[in-house]
């Protein structure tokens, strides 16, 4: 009988009380204190339903899709230069959200699309587009980080002053930049293969601050370096 109690009183002893660090708690007899939950800094989030998708669905945009001996392109059923930017362009960019076909596919050629013919129409555009790319950015999606990149260095060079129009809203895009800045794929030919198709995100992200500085005016470096503490100068040398 004495025996059982011991071993029940044992038992008892050895019982581990799990809690969180700096509590009542985690001072006493047989506390253990467990980590903190993972941050998810990188983990993905689902994007919501774009405006993109509504208004493809119910056959608003001017567009089509065209099989040539390059593949898929855009079929533009009016001239992409006399559409009307303001209501079309931030559509378009809500539509780098997605990763289904065929919205992904019509989102992001339509976007290099008219960045490519928008010329002096995008200027007045810039803070419209902000939203639409903030949101595509913090899906934390790799293949939306990757799309969405390549369209921020075509928006930057696409008209004059753009890149210039882009600096004061750094603290809304550069966040996402510094968190993935350093994320680089280190196995295998995944290497070669991800640099031929540009999908690296560590690369790509350093190629997008430095566009940013190039084109973004004698403030543009400042600005970089608050959001992105690591980044250094592409024009010093």
């Amino acid at each position: 009988m004495c025996t059982n109690m011991r071993a029940l009183d044992f038992t008892k002893d050895r019982r581990e009380l799990k809690t969180e660090g700096f509590t009542v708690k985690s001072t006493m007899k047989n506390s253990v204190v467990v980590g903190p939950p993972a941050a998810g800094a990188f983990r993905e989030r689902p994007a919501k339903p774009t405006a993109f998708r509504k208004f493809y669905e119910r056959g608003d945009f001017p567009i089509a899709l065209e099989h040539d001996t390059k593949g898929n392109r855009i079929a533009w059923k009016v001239e992409i230069e006399k559409m009307n930017y303001h209501y079309y362009l931030p559509l378009f960019f809500d539509g780098l959200c997605e990763t289904v076909h065929p919205y992904e596919f019509f989102a992001r050629q339509g976007v290099h699309d008219m960045l490519e013919h928008g010329n002096a129409k995008i200027l007045p555009i810039v803070p419209q587009l902000i939203i639409p790319i903030k949101n595509a950015l913090n899906t934390r999606s790799r293949q939306v980080i990757c799309t969405t990149l390549k369209v921020i260095q075509h928006l930057v060079v696409s008209g004059d002053m753009v890149g210039e129009a882009l600096v004061p809203y750094y603290r809304q895009i550069l966040p996402i930049l510094n968190i993935f800045k350093n994320m680089n794929i280190n196995s295998g030919d995944g290497i070669d293969y991800s640099q031929q198709k540009r999908e690296n995100i560590g690369d790509l992200i350093q190629e997008t601050l430095e566009v940013f500085e190039r084109y973004g005016g004698e403030n543009a470096f400042i600005n970089i370096k608050y959001m992105v503490p690591t980044y250094e100068s592409c024009m010093l040398n």
